[in-house]
């Protein structure tokens, strides 16, 4: 097969590659009876696009001076608070430390502010209870509760209690030997196994649940007890849902016609190049959203801001590299030679550039909080593929159009094109 010909395979194989990405991205796809989730379906929104309630809690002093105990204390609300709010761990709740004693708790897609702040600032409290509705544990008793199956694959729960517990449980057993002890998170019935022996070392399995799903939910609540401190609402913002609903199309919209404007620039005033451009900005886009999906990232506003952003500053390396192959082929050069100098001459400003762009961004993720945190991480991963599809995606596809011959006629190639391209190709 000639160079040609080995080309246009490749340049073929790749564009309906990119092409199908596109595809699915927007529309997902079946084959086989293996459906492929679009990035509508995959990709979780935050507040600011689904609706939802924000609470922002700070903690109580509870007299406590050392601060790394102090630390340990809001990082063990922060565990509890996300177990009690999302007891199965499917939710796209957020619940993060905003400076030294606050809390913010975002929960989209809910609406019942009541709800909310009970479970925020309730302490709540976790009690196994006797036959005789009499309280024989408390949280302050359970020191760990896990999940897992046992030797004949059914679903079980591990229950370990502290020194004090220990004593209490012992008694407990013995006095209430086949007959059932309850575990309640505040009024509601969590479990109620029977006990089948006296249990003297303070650790106990738990059986009877349906599956391993329920298991890990009720050692959840276990684990989850009373907060270590005491948690007070500073304040509660509710986006509702028309608002939110309103949001995510005007954004998508705003990113169509923006990229829009942008490859409709790169096709007319670079022609063929342009096109390639837009070819490879397109896997970028792709690309990016894959990765929110594999991270689980929560796509906000800022988000969609940051992803904007990033597109202009892929189609700014293309910029970069199609203006040094420019003046690379007013020197003379062939096309080849004039594509791989451009791209190696551009490659320190887009380097440096890209870089500078990343230090903030990583300062802005640490520092920050919220949606700046959100615009942060997009424009990391944004910045890191824009370089990614522009120094090999971008280089590859032009070669091969090249070897194709797409550049022997100057019309071609647009405003870059400054000398007569009907030379050989080398």
């Amino acid at each position: 097969m000639t160079t040609k010909g080995k080309s246009t395979l490749f340049f073929s194989i790749s564009v309906i590659l990119i092409a199908l990405s596109v595809y699915t991205g927007i529309f997902g796809l079946t084959l086989g009876g293996y459906h492929v989730a679009s990035f509508r379906e995959t990709i979780k929104k935050g507040l600011d696009l689904q609706g939802g309630i924000s609470v922002l809690g700070e903690i109580v002093s509870d007299n406590t001076t050392d601060n790394a105990s102090m630390d340990a204390k809001v990082e063990r609300t922060i565990d509890l608070l996300q177990m009690r709010i999302n007891p199965k761990g499917v939710g796209e709740i957020s619940v993060q430390k905003e400076g030294k004693n606050r809390i913010r708790i975002d929960i989209p897609g809910q609406f019942n502010t009541k709800e909310v702040l009970d479970s925020v600032t309730k302490p709540g409290e976790l009690k196994f209870v006797g036959p005789d509705k009499v309280t024989i544990l408390t949280g302050k008793d359970v020191a760990e509760a896990t999940a897992r199956l046992d030797q004949q694959g059914l679903p079980i729960i591990e229950l370990k209690l502290n020194d004090e517990g220990k004593v209490k449980f012992q008694e407990a057993t013995k006095k209430f030997i086949n007959q059932k002890i309850a575990i309640y998170m505040d009024e509601t019935l969590i479990t109620d196994p029977v006990v089948n022996e006296i249990i003297p070392n303070g650790q106990a399995v738990i059986s009877g649940s349906k599956s391993i799903e329920e298991a890990k939910n009720q050692a959840n609540k276990i684990n989850s007890g009373a907060l270590p401190v005491t948690i007070k609402t500073v304040n509660v913002k509710v986006v509702g849902p028309t608002l939110g609903e309103t949001a995510l199309p005007n954004s998508v919209k705003a990113g169509i016609i923006g990229i829009g404007l942008v490859m409709l620039f790169m096709l007319l005033y670079y022609r063929v190049p342009g096109l390639i451009a837009n070819i490879a900005l397109s896997l970028y886009a792709v690309l990016v959203l894959l990765v929110f999906v594999s991270i689980n990232a929560v796509l906000t506003l800022s988000g969609i801001a940051g992803f904007l952003l990033t597109v202009g500053m892929a189609v700014d390396a293309n910029v970069l590299i199609f203006e040094r192959t420019k003046e690379e082929l007013k020197s003379g050069k062939s096309i080849k030679a004039s594509i791989d100098a451009g791209f190696h001459r551009a490659m320190s400003s887009i380097l440096d550039s890209n870089i500078t762009t990343l230090i903030a961004a990583f300062v802005l993720y640490f520092l920050g909080t919220g949606p700046v945190k959100g615009f942060a991480l997009t424009l990391i991963i944004g910045v890191v593929l824009s370089m990614f599809t522009a120094i090999t995606v971008t280089k590859f596809l032009i070669k091969q159009a090249a070897n194709m011959g797409w550049f022997d006629k100057a019309w071609s190639i647009g405003t870059f094109g400054v000398h007569d391209m009907r030379r050989e190709v080398k």
